[in-house]
């Protein structure tokens, strides 16, 4: 029988996970932030992402992220799907890496996270395409990925802190 932390913990990825997925909806719903860049989004299902990666762990992590995509791909369409994992998978490994190192702050494990899940989806765009073009992108979006990163750790970093005192 599962004891109350268990429970709790299983209810909480629950609810992260529905919220990633709103979060990543309404995200959908917003203009472009920079028009003439296409793709340039907040990366805002991210915050849910770094809040459990600190929470429960790279684990628990993975494990929101991944149904966040399926779901969201199979409501959506599985276009954007090959891309969105690719990044996933990069971002997170990288990120489970430097948290755990302890060498870096949540911004600075975000911003990483942020670059390094860009970094994903070019790569699966060059062997979808065929064509190293595509990585020229990356200087764009490696200066795109550090402000969203930047704004996504310290939003997770609230909403950390934020739980952590009402619910050891």
């Amino acid at each position: 029988m599962a004891n109350s932390k268990q429970t709790r913990n299983l209810v909480l990825l629950g609810l992260c996970t529905a919220l990633a997925m709103v979060l990543a909806y309404l995200e959908s719903l917003l203009p472009p932030l920079v028009t003439a860049i296409p793709g340039i989004k907040m990366g805002l299902p991210n915050v849910v992402i770094v809040f459990v990666l600190y929470r429960l762990g790279a684990g628990q992590a993975a494990a929101v992220s991944f149904v966040r995509l399926l779901a969201i791909s199979m409501a959506f369409g599985f276009a954007a799907f090959p891309y969105s994992l690719a990044g996933a998978v990069l971002s997170l490994a990288a990120m489970a890496l430097l948290k755990k190192s302890n060498a870096f702050s949540m911004v600075g494990v975000s911003v990483a996270g942020a670059v390094l899940h860009n970094l994903g989806q070019v790569l699966a765009a060059m062997l979808i395409f065929g064509t190293a073009e595509i990585g020229y992108y990356m200087v764009v979006l490696a200066i795109t990925g550090t402000v969203s990163g930047v704004f996504i750790g310290l939003l997770g970093g609230l909403a950390l802190k934020k739980f952590s005192k009402k619910y050891k």
